[in-house]
Order: structure tokens, then C-alpha cells, then sequence
């Protein structure tokens, strides 16, 4: 079964597919990790994938609106959080400082995921406006073609301080690399995250497993792990 992935969910997944391959021996998952926007275009033109985990919940219900998923299979499956992090080389106390932090002259760069196909990238700029900073920083703004390698961007210096997803910042990967602090949720618009089974699936009953277990307690167990909400 192949999943196509919101980037955000890139060690959250790993761990819930693991557990449901403890009670599913039988079926072998392959995810796929990128922006949710190019995931979308791409299964518009149908593209082989089971299923589609998105980081917004609007791209599969326009994808059930051009009848491309199995029908009832549309759903919703957490929230996401954005927040500031910096390595321990980069200098940058996001913990301290917050939102202030970005005006430092020491940052000078600050990686973004693209908000033209990133919802967390859409995020980001929206907090960046709400709190009053985007004019003073746009031109240090980096961006990176999905959230995970905005978090990359970061983590190897080649900027100061990144807008990220809460998941990647609490990833056993990320364990002390850097440290974050987390923007306010009244700042940008709720990151709600959905799913949908494609119409052309392979193994439609594995995707429905899949499917039933994410939602299952055990599944949204280890989405609240890695910082996702109901």
C-alpha cells in the first residue's frame, strides 16, 4: 500500500506504521513524503498512490469533489502546531526571546515551507503577519519545498531560525539538535489535517485498516506524541 504523506508526519508515521504492522504482518506500506499542494496535483492526475494523508484537510475533500476517492472515505485525523527552532550552534534563543528572536541581526535567514503548496508554510507566513513581523523579516524568509526540509534548512545552518511543524521539533531525530518555542495558536489558522482513500486503490481493504486504526485511540496516541491535537 503506498501513502502519500504530508511532510509534517514524516517519524509520527514511522512509529504508527510499525504498531499496525504488529497486527497487520500481511501488508507492506510504502510512504512517501512531500508537500500536500504537489501530493494534490499529483493525484489529480492520478497517480499511484492508496492513500493520501494530507497537512490540509481541504485537499482531500477537493479531491472527493471531483469524485477521485473512494466515497465516505474522506477524514479528518489531527491539527498541527508551528513553531520556532534553532540548532544549539545557531546562537538564536527562540525559548527566550520568541517571536522576537526573528529580529535579531544574527538571523539571517529564516526557512519557511513554500505557502504556495505547504500549508505549514501558509501558516507561517499568516503568523508572521499577525504578530506584526512579516514586513521586517520577508527578506530574510528561506523557503523550503515541504516542511521537512524547511526543518533541514535549519538544522544544518543554512538558517539561523525555522518556522516548523511541532512534529519534527519533537522527533526522537531532533532530540537535542535545538530547542523551540511554540507560536501562539491565535496567530494563524487552524492546520487541520485530513485523509482520503483514492478511487483507484489497489488494496482497498489494507487503506481501510490503515484508515480505521490511524483514528483508532492507539493511532491518535502516537499523533499526540509527536505534538499533533484532536
Amino acid at each position: 500500500m503506498r501513502i502519500a504523506a504530508a511532510a509534517d508526519l514524516r517519524y509520527a508515521l514511522e512509529d504508527i506504521v510499525k504498531v499496525f504492522r504488529q497486527q497487520h504482518a500481511e501488508v507492506h506500506i510504502e510512504p512517501a513524503y512531500g508537500s500536500s499542494g504537489m501530493f494534490y496535483e499529483q493525484l489529480t492526475n492520478r497517480a499511484p498512490f492508496d492513500l493520501f494523508l494530507s497537512a490540509d484537510v481541504q485537499y482531500p475533500r477537493k479531491l472527493a469533489e471531483q469524485g477521485l476517492i473512494l466515497p465516505g472515505s474522506e477524514f479528518s485525523y489531527a491539527d498541527g502546531r508551528i513553531v520556532l527552532w534553532a540548532s544549539n550552534t545557531s546562537g538564536v534563543d527562540v525559548e527566550r526571546l520568541g517571536i522576537d528572536a526573528l529580529r535579531q541581526s544574527a538571523v539571517r535567514h529564516i526557512a519557511i515551507a513554500n505557502p504556495a503548496h505547504a500549508p505549514y508554510g501558509r501558516a507561517a507566513e499568516a503568523a508572521l503577519r499577525s504578530l506584526g513581523l512579516y514586513d521586517a523579516v520577508k527578506d530574510k524568509l528561506a523557503m523550503g519545498e515541504n516542511i521537512s526540509q524547511t526543518f533541514q534548512m535549519a538544522e544544518s545552518g543554512a538558517a539561523e531560525v525555522g518556522i516548523v511543524a511541532l512534529s519534527l521539533a519533537m522527533a526522537p531525530a531532533a532530540s537535542g539538535q535545538g530547542h523551540y518555542w511554540e507560536v501562539p495558536r491565535d496567530a494563524y489558522p487552524r492546520i487541520q489535517q485530513g485523509g482520503a482513500i483514492l478511487k483507484w486503490t489497489r488494496n482497498p481493504e489494507a487503506a481501510q485498516a490503515f484508515r480505521a486504526f490511524l483514528l483508532a485511540p492507539e493511532g491518535r496516541a502516537i499523533l499526540k506524541r509527536y505534538g499533533f491535537s484532536d
